[in-house]
């Protein structure tokens, strides 16, 4: 689909991270009586999402503290991709980054929009193995602890909803449902 109503839309905000956008869509008889409908439109940097496993049960999680919900959250290590950089370059940064391991593979598994109705943000997810403890690198902001556990019960949290950030519940789902091997 053309992205020709948010390239005409105005912006209204620009952060570090991302811009706000005013897009007027044509509306739909009966609704809007033919005139336009009033949208704001999040632009946003792509990004990835990794699935760190040190073997073939266990996967590194981490619990990262999220200001925007105020709480600790069950994650996988994901992260903004920088301008230019590719998807696969981004996601061995941020897992070192965020888990202090290294990948010495890493593997395209999906890709996907995490919130189209809002945002222009695309996924890029990656499986990471042969993995190597070269130690975090976090932002001054970040705040992560990291938690190698059982493939099993990261399962049993997505199901227990323990689990509660979407990127990291498609990951370990597409995961189990169409990568996973014996």
């Amino acid at each position: 689909m053309s992205q020709k109503p948010l390239e005409a839309g105005k912006q209204v905000y620009r952060g570090p991270r991302f811009e706000v956008r005013k897009v007027f869509l044509p509306g739909r008889a009966g609704v809007a009586e033919g005139g336009k409908v009033e949208r704001d439109a999040v632009v946003a940097a792509d990004a990835v999402v990794i699935l760190p496993l040190l073997d073939r049960q266990t996967v590194v999680m981490i619990r990262n503290e999220r200001f925007v919900v105020g709480d600790w959250l069950w994650e996988l290590p994901a992260g903004t991709m920088e301008e230019g950089e590719d998807p696969l370059t981004s996601a061995g940064r941020e897992l070192e980054e965020e888990t202090g391991y290294k990948a010495g593979r890493l593997r395209a598994m999906t890709r996907f929009f995490p919130s189209p109705g809002l945002c222009t943000e695309y996924m890029h997810a990656y499986v990471a193995d042969e993995l190597e403890h070269v130690g975090q690198d976090l932002d001054e902001n970040e705040r992560i602890q990291v938690h190698p556990m059982a493939m099993a019960k990261a399962l049993g949290m997505v199901r227990s909803g323990e689990i509660r950030d979407g990127k990291t519940i498609a990951a370990l789902l597409f995961h189990e449902a169409f990568v996973k091997v014996g």
